[in-house]
């Protein structure tokens, strides 16, 4: 049976009203007829397109953000691990008395220095001893500061005469280097202790760190571990200038 499609009304009233749907009279041969929506909208409309433009631009937005918090958080992690490798230190269970301690038991011989040291960029902070043993060699020992438990060693080439002077140096001295670090743990956490053997002061060099962060420099005698206050070398060349005047006058 042969079916007519009319269509009626037809778009023109809702174009010319800005309407974004027309209506289709479907109607068979026994006269009973449906009517459909259509999607047909009108040319122009485009309110669709700029809905998906916005969500687009809001999710880009949204992307941009939260890229930008893990870049900030990456960053300040950064900054985190490549804090004051003391501080870091500090914060361990083992002394630098101790530390030296673990060294010697390690590597029988004379502690010549210990300080808190990063082995390798961004790396675990570790105590790093040095040992002057027989036959002028020397060995760096790495101290774990939370265990105490040695983490390795190996040997260095250090120049002779530097050698020789350290030893006449070791040889008018009476106070080790474990003993020089826990006389300056009297000023603060000792982050290293190290043989002055050719500066003015012939002393042990310690330096420590308050419970607020403050770094000082102090210098232990090597006969009677008193511990003085270390003077800036501009103080000394001060301190010089005013001997060098009082004599003139």
């Amino acid at each position: 049976m042969k079916r007519n499609i009319v269509i009626a009304g037809i778009a023109a009233a809702a174009l010319v009203g800005g309407g974004t749907a027309t209506a289709l009279a479907v109607t068979s041969d026994d006269g009973s007829g449906t009517t459909q929506p259509s999607s047909v909208r009108p040319a122009g409309d485009n309110r669709d397109d700029d809905a998906d433009d916005k969500d687009d631009a809001r999710d880009d937005a949204r992307d941009d953000a939260r890229d930008d918090e893990r870049d900030d958080g990456g960053s300040q992690a950064d900054d985190s691990r490549t804090g004051d490798d003391a501080a870091q230190g500090a914060s361990g269970k083992i002394t630098a008395a101790e530390a030296i301690g673990a060294a010697l038991r390690n590597t029988p011989g004379t502690a010549v220095s210990a300080g808190l040291d990063d082995e390798d960029d961004g790396g675990p902070v570790v105590w790093d001893v040095d040992v002057l043993t027989k036959g002028s060699t020397w060995h760096s020992i790495q101290i774990d500061p939370a265990t105490g438990k040695v983490l390795g060693s190996h040997v260095e080439h250090e120049d002779g005469d530097d050698t020789a002077q350290v030893r006449a140096a070791l040889k008018a001295a009476s106070v080790s280097a474990e003993e020089a670090a826990k006389a300056a743990a009297a000023e603060g956490t000792v982050t290293s202790v190290d043989l002055d053997e050719d500066g003015k002061s012939k002393a042990w060099d310690a330096e420590t760190r308050a419970s607020g962060g403050a770094e000082r420099e102090w210098n232990v005698d090597l006969k009677t571990a008193q511990v003085t206050a270390d003077k800036p070398a501009d103080q000394d060349s001060a301190d010089d200038d005013a001997d060098d005047d009082g004599s003139d006058g």
